[in-house]
């Protein structure tokens, strides 16, 4: 089953989202902003993206910067702060198969997929 990582305020993961739709793909779809990823959810990503948490936070988004910017980050508050703050998450995530990518550019999707 594929799983798509998701928040639709984003365009790059609307534009997932529908390419998975246009594909016909039996997918499951997990709002970040809707559906609270728990720690070890978000531990499982970040092995299957095979990246560190200071890696997955979208540390260039304004509300980073407002907040938190300026100051250096364990990985473990790194992966705290996405927890309580969803939005921080690098999205679209697409999982299938034990592996997971990040669908920017969607050409991630399309080869996980392919």
């Amino acid at each position: 089953m594929i799983k798509l990582y998701h928040n639709n305020r984003c365009s790059k993961s609307r534009c997932a989202l529908e390419y998975l739709e246009e594909q016909h793909k039996d997918f499951e779809v997990v709002d970040l902003l809707k559906e609270k990823l728990s720690k070890s959810d978000l531990e499982e990503l970040l092995k299957l993206l095979d990246m560190r948490s200071s890696e997955l936070i979208r540390k260039e988004d304004a509300f980073f910067k407002e907040n938190f910017g300026g100051k250096n980050y364990t990985e473990e508050e790194y992966l705290d702060i996405m927890l309580k703050n969803p939005r921080l998450i690098q999205r679209p995530i697409v999982v299938k198969n034990g592996k997971a990518v990040i669908g920017r550019p969607l050409e991630n999707v399309e080869q996980l997929l392919g």
